[in-house]
């Protein structure tokens, strides 16, 4: 079923979807989603869903039952590879709905129109796929043999990478009425319950100084360089939390027992089997970056804490100190055709292919950056489908973080503008292969400023900022994969308690953050918002991946940059096509070796020196 696929941010504590008053910043784009539809009942929307329903139903009476006759046929290649293109087509027309549904939520989830469309949507599109859906099943029972000899068809061939993804799920596939009925029920399940909390978490407010704030603009108030306001807002997302803990631990644990009854169905050995599975990776290099990043945790941010609390003058930093700013860094407001121009000349420096992609996002109405109630939270580019191009959502606040932000997501946009040449079944990328585009986009505008910053205190508060950055890439969203790893096996046990839940988050932050941060009373409860855990359990690890990967290949660059933008392009254009392995080849790398890693992490132990040489 086609579903709403967005690639983030990794963390979301810069944003904020109320401005503050002394804030002016005029003229943010919105988005322009009549390239979709002009609205929710506009003639083109009943049209489209008509013509998928027959779609699918002219599909299904076609080829039911005779995919593995099909395949065995003189002519099985073309055979299937003419189906397969009926299917893409269908698929491509569900996916043009359901984003367009999902864009509009997006805007704003409070709005009872758009989370009925959205609703509605969903439930039309899981009845339309579930006359598709026996066309997967039936494929990934085609006997090898057969299937490799219809392959010598150059038609099928073109499809060959499809086929090899979807038969990895082969082994844990289940029968056509139980894969049906789990289709069916998708959204009263895990689909309903991810509703409730985006809108209970768009719905929540929190009085900071007597002005009751969304979840975002609380967030943003951790990163002032007011110690009181940080305290204030951090004790004010506590207490609403606290307030609504019972209801986010009943989600938690609905959903991660709702996981636990699949996965012991289709007979996964490991909790976060399903998950590497999508992303084409396997377990034992995630296991291997883990341990890499764990490894590092007391010469990273152990390392690096300690040296902000000296720097604030601290014996300890409390963890609304976490994010603050240095007393030197610069909060002035960066207006958004600044923060347009400096990644985009960051984009041009590497190559005027990447700005010129990047720019039709600005011209084109691709962006929505306006903080406002109900819009969802943080930051994501949303690739829609082949036929349309790519959305990118940010809430912009002007701190540089946000040009950061602006600058990961459009890393997203680039690569899915350049991946959709394979078309709507191999466009899609791994999760972990992402993140590439992002942080590398992120990375380029960093370097960028970085090589403008000549003054030795403005270099070191833009240093912290992005050691700060890659810390909650690398080192917070490794906690957070530790974190959902124990309470998914805890889960197994029994029902957890919000107290369980809390003894665990604090161990692990505990962990990875080191001895210079106090975690007190409340922080227990900031697991709550990380939609993350709710949206795509175990997505988590991507983000490590994703910058330990880029640092490496920005090394690469930087040591031999003749014909670098030509392969990264074709790296990035390849969609799904190619795994890591094939893909990170004609760089040199390879994140099967266990040294990989340690590369990656370099790059951050390099900062952090730098800085540790500054005091």
């Amino acid at each position: 079923m086609p579903r709403l696929k967005i690639s983030s941010a990794a963390d979301s504590s810069g944003a904020a979807n109320q401005q503050d008053d002394a804030v002016s910043l005029d003229d943010l784009p919105v988005w322009n989603l009549s390239d979709l539809y002009k609205s929710p009942d506009a003639l083109e929307v009943k049209a489209d869903v008509a013509a998928a329903t027959n779609a699918a139903a002219a599909f299904n009476k076609r080829y039911k039952g005779r995919i593995a006759a099909l395949a065995a046929s003189p002519e099985g290649g073309a055979e299937l590879a003419g189906a397969i293109e009926a299917f893409e087509e269908i698929e491509d027309r569900l996916g043009r709905l359901i984003s367009y549904a999902g864009l509009l939520y997006a805007q704003d989830n409070m709005n009872p129109a758009h989370a009925k469309f959205y609703g509605d949507m969903q439930e039309r599109i899981t009845t339309i796929s579930t006359d598709l859906l026996f066309f997967t099943l039936e494929l990934n029972r085609v006997e090898d043999a057969t299937l490799s000899k219809a392959l010598e068809d150059p038609a099928l061939a073109h499809y060959a990478p499809w086929l090899r993804d979807l038969r990895a799920m082969r082994p844990y596939q289940l029968s056509d009425e139980l894969e049906t009925l789990l289709h069916e029920k998708s959204v009263t399940g895990h689909a309903a319950w991810n509703r409730l909390f985006d809108e209970t978490m768009a719905r929540l407010t929190f009085d900071v100084g007597g002005r009751k704030l969304s979840l975002e603009a609380a967030l943003h108030r951790l990163s002032e360089k007011d110690p009181a306001t940080r305290k204030e807002a951090a004790h004010a997302l506590a207490a609403t939390f606290k307030a609504n803990i019972p209801l986010f631990t009943l989600i938690t644990n609905t959903l991660a027992k709702d996981k636990e009854i699949e996965d012991r169905q289709r007979g996964f050995e490991d909790i976060a089997q399903s998950r590497h599975i999508a992303n084409r990776v396997e377990p034992e290099v995630v296991a291997a970056l883990v341990e890499a990043v764990q490894r590092s945790y007391p010469e990273l941010s152990h390392r690096y804490y300690a040296m902000k609390a000296k720097w604030l003058g601290l014996d300890k930093l409390e963890y609304w100190d976490r994010n603050a700013p240095l007393p030197q860094s610069d909060d002035k407001v960066i207006p958004w055709a600044q923060a347009r121009e400096t990644v985009l000349d960051a984009y041009r420096g590497f190559t005027p292919d990447m700005a010129e992609i990047a720019g039709r996002f600005f011209e084109r109405g691709w962006i929505d950056a306006p903080m406002r109630p109900g819009k969802a939270t943080g930051a994501f580019a949303h690739p829609t489908v082949p036929s349309a191009h790519p959305y990118v959502l940010v809430n912009y606040q002007g701190k540089t973080r946000d040009v950061m932000t602006l600058a990961h997501e459009l890393g997203h946009g680039v690569h899915q503008v350049l991946a959709a040449k394979q078309g709507p079944l191999m466009a899609d990328t791994p999760l972990t292969l992402a993140e590439t585009a992002s942080v590398f986009g992120e990375m380029l505008t960093f370097r960028k400023l970085l090589a403008s910053a000549t003054d030795k205190e403005r270099r070191k508060a833009m240093l912290a900022s992005k050691v700060e950055d890659m810390l909650n890439t690398v080192v917070r969203q490794t906690a957070f994969y530790t974190f959902e790893r124990r309470v998914h096996h805890a889960r197994r046990e029994g029902e957890l308690t919000s107290e369980d839940i809390g003894r665990i988050w604090l161990e692990v932050q505990g962990e990875s953050l080191g001895p210079a941060i106090h975690l007190g009373e409340g922080y227990e409860t900031y697991w709550c918002y990380v939609s993350h855990f709710i949206h795509a359990p175990f997505y988590v690890y991507a983000y490590a991946f994703g910058d330990c990967l880029v640092n490496s290949l920005y090394a690469v660059y930087e040591n031999a940059q003749e014909g670098f933008a030509e392969r990264y392009f074709e790296m990035l254009s390849a969609g799904g096509t190619l795994r890591h392995k094939e893909l990170l080849a004609p760089f040199g790398l390879d994140a099967s070796d266990p040294a990989f890693w340690d590369k990656g992490l370099s790059m951050i132990r390099g900062f952090i020196d730098e800085l540790e040489a500054m005091e």
